[in-house]
């Protein structure tokens, strides 16, 4: 049996076109309603927010709801949303309708992941994350893609409206879930939240998620305004194409416990995946499209090396308070990329693309540091 229900895959997937629908897309924006660059990338950073904080209070409705209820109400409503996206006819509308997707987002996400660690044996649970962590990447990928390609044969609405309709669907075909979960949660109370962080395994596991996602969200919110300042005639096609790369990381998740026994230990392959991660970095300093095409696959590579190993690592510690762990891994993973969205901008802004990619360099190096720290705790402290 998969470690992941089919359902559950594709409500992962559904879920993340949504996030990221909007961020090949986001000059077109800027255009058609006379935007500024912040303005344009609120699209993107307005549904990445809740993630930030939403991962430890949704745990109260999760104790009142099953993960199949709080899953099937929060696709309809994002569904419904999404069709009243693809119609909506101005910048504030279109801005309050993502916020509230926004909202419904956390909830998913909480839930699937929960039921995932709840349902999913210890000796599978590596297995499992890196499955989910794969759909993930799948999601990310098709959305950016797809909404660039519809964007340039039928205008940008059209792939909105059909994401609505995928949404509504999952959440019909959610009825019959092989597995239900009523997942009871520790209610998160400030001095658990802090002696969990002061288990360094943990901390430096959340310090390093948290500056790698940075760098991600970064990097991915401003290239399409690059990518349209190198050739002001790029399609959206071929900005949501450069997103390509995101294979790489499908693949590296599929085969985490391969690389992890080739680097000899998960803080070995965390290391390793964030130095191949620097290294796709610096591609982006060549401002030519097919150096960064090439530096896409390096780039993601990196990152979801680290990222699907820090995830299961993260599960593999928590034996006892592991919903508590995955929300504040969540919640730092989300905060970082909802920082990195648009804090770097200012960079961007004002000293241009190679001091932008120069600072995400900075932040790498920082990662590489706290997984130092997570290997010298987890050596002191042990893996379990």
């Amino acid at each position: 049996m998969a470690p992941i229900d089919r359902r559950i895959f594709f409500a992962t997937v559904v879920t993340f076109c949504s996030i990221y629908a909007a961020q090949p897309i986001q000059p077109l924006f800027q255009s058609e309603f006379q935007l500024s660059n912040f303005q344009a990338i609120l699209f993107t950073t307005l549904m990445m927010a809740p993630l930030g904080i939403a991962p430890l209070l949704y745990g109260y409705l999760l104790e009142s709801y099953s993960a199949r209820r709080m899953v099937r109400g929060a696709l309809l409503v994002l569904g419904v949303l999404e069709l009243l996206f693809a119609f909506a006819d101005n910048y504030l509308t279109l801005l309050v309708i993502r916020a509230v997707q926004g909202l419904m987002v956390p909830a998913i996400i909480t839930s699937l992941m929960s039921y995932i660690s709840y349902t999913t044996p210890q000796e599978r649970m590596q297995q499992a994350v890196s499955l989910y962590i794969a759909a993930t990447i799948t999601g990310g990928f098709l959305g950016r893609f797809l909404s660039g390609l519809c964007t340039d044969l039928f205008g940008w609405r059209f792939f909105f409206f059909l994401l609505g309709l995928f949404l509504l669907w999952n959440a019909g075909q959610l009825r019959v879930m092989v597995k239900d979960a009523k997942l009871h949660y520790a209610r998160p109370r400030l001095a658990e939240i802090l002696l969990l962080l002061r288990d360094g395994r943990f901390f430096w596991s959340y310090a390093a998620i948290f500056c790698l996602f940075f760098v991600f969200a970064g990097l991915m919110n401003f290239l399409p305004f690059e990518l349209k300042r190198i050739d002001p005639d790029a399609g959206a096609t071929g900005i949501g194409l450069l997103y390509l790369g995101y294979s790489m990381g499908f693949v590296v998740t599929l085969n985490a416990r391969r690389i992890t026994l080739l680097s000899g230990g998960p803080g070995q392959a965390i290391t390793a995946g964030i130095v191949v991660y620097g290294l796709g970095t610096l591609f982006f300093l060549v401002e030519v499209y097919s150096v960064m095409f090439l530096g896409m696959f390096v780039f993601c590579a990196g990152l979801f090396t680290a990222h699907s190993l820090l995830s299961g690592l993260v599960n593999t510690l928590a034996r006892e308070n592991r919903a508590m762990a995955n929300g504040l891994y969540i919640s730092l993973y989300y905060t970082g990329g909802t920082l990195g969205s648009f804090l770097p901008g200012a960079v961007f802004q004002y000293f241009g693309w190679q001091a932008f990619v120069a600072q995400l360099l900075v932040m790498i190096f920082l990662a590489l540091l706290c997984t130092l720290f997570l290997r010298a705790a987890v050596n002191r402290q042990g893996a379990s």
